[in-house]
């Protein structure tokens, strides 16, 4: 879904709908809409501009595919499994994201501590 992955990427970029919808010169209103599956048609015009500010491509906005390959690499199944015990236990993207943060955090600490 178009207004998933424009959910998600705005959330990694750490941007509120209505940050986005400035710097992409669209309508707050109808970007919360599409995010949120009310509205799934939109405009290559409000993709191209919503595609610049997330960093991304129209193409990866409009793939069907539900499982994103990461680049060239390829999970090895112990990857898998980890991913899916995470899940059966309870952890969602967004804990993920925060858990990714908090990593970023603590290797910018030990800079600091170095300096």
């Amino acid at each position: 879904m178009i207004g998933k992955r424009i959910k998600r990427l705005r959330q990694e970029k750490g941007y509120s709908i209505t940050e986005l919808g400035r710097l992409a010169d669209v309508s707050k209103s109808y970007l919360s809409q599409l995010e949120r599956g009310l509205q799934t048609n939109p405009s290559l015009q409000f993709l191209v501009k919503v595609s610049k500010p997330l960093d991304t491509s129209i193409d990866f906005l409009l793939q069907e595919s539900k499982v994103l390959k990461c680049g060239d690499t390829e999970l090895d199944e112990e990857w898998k499994v980890l991913i899916r015990q995470a899940i059966e236990d309870g952890l969602k993207k967004e804990d993920f994201h925060d858990y990714r943060k908090y990593i970023k955090f603590q290797e910018w600490m030990k800079v600091q501590k170095k300096s």
